[in-house]
């Protein structure tokens, strides 16, 4: 009995402590808002692209509705199996400003996406570069809100949340814990202390940094063998001394990441290892943990009568509020469904589905399977190990 106790006391302090954070960084998150023309900004769009050839034609037409007079808008062909280069070419043709690079192969030791952005890097000419992702759609005078919001507020780097358009039940269950997991864990004040490095957060669907700065940190080329980049760059940022900031596309950038269960499972099973440090300790207590504050009460509050545990039902119920209203709240702050935060134990479930694939594929494969590579930091950190003196990185 003092064992749940301790347990229920725990999850209490853990809801409790979660739900001033979310309601704090709710009301202190910057948003975008329509920018005004800044002549004066010379901007380079960068976009990496593999088998993307479904979509990016749909984002450069989005893209074209830009009116930034200093803009460039590079696409990266990264060795694609499909029309995506042909895709491209068609737009470019369109608008003076979209030019297609031809990708170089991937050397060992090196993963496809900070490969793929160094190259574009190395071509931009843009005091500022917005690194961002083919399924991502820009608004009308959205580059010029990023780029205010970065001379607002003083941005070496900024990302900004992108609105998520989720359709699917299997999107609305998980996509929106990406909010969840910077709105009710990361306190704002905590990003921009330079002293806190790893207290970072990024968002690799839109990353804009100014060339300096990049340049400064080590830019991808320092993040060559990183699953989740963002975050990476997010840190060596904060190391340099350089300022961090994050914003809420409000509308202005969106993406729809992911169109069902299957492309959820695999987006998410490439990532969730990775952003726990690629420990199976940590993804497993990071796992029972949100099993524990998020569907625990609901067992509680629904079992509690056959079982001797005290408290039922008020406490149990208290606690299941608390958990939808921590998940509502970074909902509403996002332009996410309200209403879905009331299936958040089946959210926490299905994430529970993707940590054990993330840790069989691993097992099995030696890492993710992601559009027709095998994604795996410990197999190219092995592979640069080997080759460095001889090969190295931007030869």
């Amino acid at each position: 009995m003092i064992a749940f106790l301790l347990i229920a006391y725990f999850v209490t302090g853990a809801l409790v402590v979660m739900l001033i954070i979310a309601v704090f960084n709710a009301w202190r998150f910057p948003r975008l808002a329509a920018g005004n023309l800044n002549p004066e900004a010379r901007v380079s769009l960068l976009i990496p692209a593999r088998n993307e050839a479904g979509i990016i034609g749909s984002s450069l037409r989005m893209l074209q509705k830009q009116d930034d007079p200093g803009l460039e808008i590079l696409v990266l062909d990264d060795n694609s199996t499909d029309d995506t280069a042909e895709a491209v070419r068609a737009a470019a043709e369109e608008d003076g400003r979209i030019r297609l690079l031809i990708g170089a192969p991937l050397p060992p030791g090196r993963l496809g996406k900070p490969w793929a952005c160094h190259q574009l890097s190395r071509a931009a000419t843009g005091d500022i570069l917005i690194f961002t992702d083919a399924d991502v759609g820009w608004q009308p005078r959205s580059i010029n809100a990023v780029v205010q919001i970065m001379n607002a507020s003083g941005a070496d780097l900024l990302s900004v949340w992108p609105t998520q358009i989720t359709r699917s039940w299997a999107e609305r269950l998980t996509v929106p814990l990406m909010a969840l997991a910077v709105l009710a864990y990361l306190p704002l004040p905590m990003v921009r202390n330079n002293r806190m490095r790893q207290a970072a957060a990024a968002n690799g669907q839109c990353m804009a940094f100014r060339r300096e700065a990049y340049d400064a940190c080590g830019g991808h080329a320092a993040v060559a063998g990183r699953i989740v980049e963002d975050i990476a760059l997010a840190e060596a940022i904060k190391g340099a001394g350089r300022a961090l900031r994050l914003a809420d596309g409000n509308g202005l950038i969106t993406c729809r990441m992911y169109c069902n269960w299957s492309e959820v499972l695999h987006g998410y099973t490439k990532n969730i290892l990775a952003g726990h440090r690629n420990s199976f300790l940590l993804l497993g207590l990071s796992t029972a943990f949100h099993l524990l504050i998020f569907l625990g009460p609901w067992l509680w509050l629904g079992l509690g009568w056959a079982l001797p545990w005290p408290g039922r039902p008020l406490w149990p119920l208290i606690l299941v509020i608390l958990g939808v209203t921590v998940r509502g709240i970074t909902a509403w702050a996002t332009g996410q469904r309200i209403g879905d935060a009331s299936f958040m134990p089946l959210s926490a479930l299905l994430m529970t589905v993707i940590a054990g694939n993330a840790a069989w594929q691993q097992l099995r494969y030696g890492g993710a399977r992601w559009k027709g590579r095998i994604v795996s930091e410990r197999a190219s950190a092995q592979q640069a190990a080997a080759i460095r003196e001889e090969t190295p990185y931007g030869s």
